[in-house]
């Protein structure tokens, strides 16, 4: 299954709940700092970029393979060699996929997050 889509959308879940619970016990200033951010809104502005990249990545990784004639989502497997450490390392087109997903859920949810602060 390491060379199918999945995952992406529960890793994202997983990440934001981590972010809302640093906003829950520090608040959404502390946020803006950590991030660097010069306001709440250049936060949130953030985040929908990342949603849109994310959205773009997902579906650019479900479109290349209509190019070489194959069906929508198509998956493959490049092998790269002769790495220090791995020896031999497996990437799946999945990966593109699934992190586009990810960057996709993340933005999103972090812009409601953002939206609903009430400050």
């Amino acid at each position: 299954g390491h060379n199918l889509p999945g995952g992406g959308f529960i890793g994202a879940v997983l990440a934001v709940t981590a972010v809302v619970l640093v906003y829950v016990v520090f608040g959404m200033e502390y946020l803006r700092v950590l991030a660097g951010a010069d306001d709440a809104d250049s936060m949130v502005g953030a985040y929908r970029w990342l949603f849109s990249l994310g959205l773009a990545l997902a579906l650019t990784s479900g479109l290349v393979p209509i190019l070489a004639g194959l069906p929508f989502l198509t998956q493959a497997v490049l092998f790269v060699h002769g790495l220090p450490l791995y020896g031999e390392l497996e990437v799946a087109s999945a990966l593109a996929f699934d992190l586009g997903v990810f960057m996709t859920v993340v933005g999103a949810l972090l812009t409601v997050v953002g939206e609903v602060r009430g400050e």
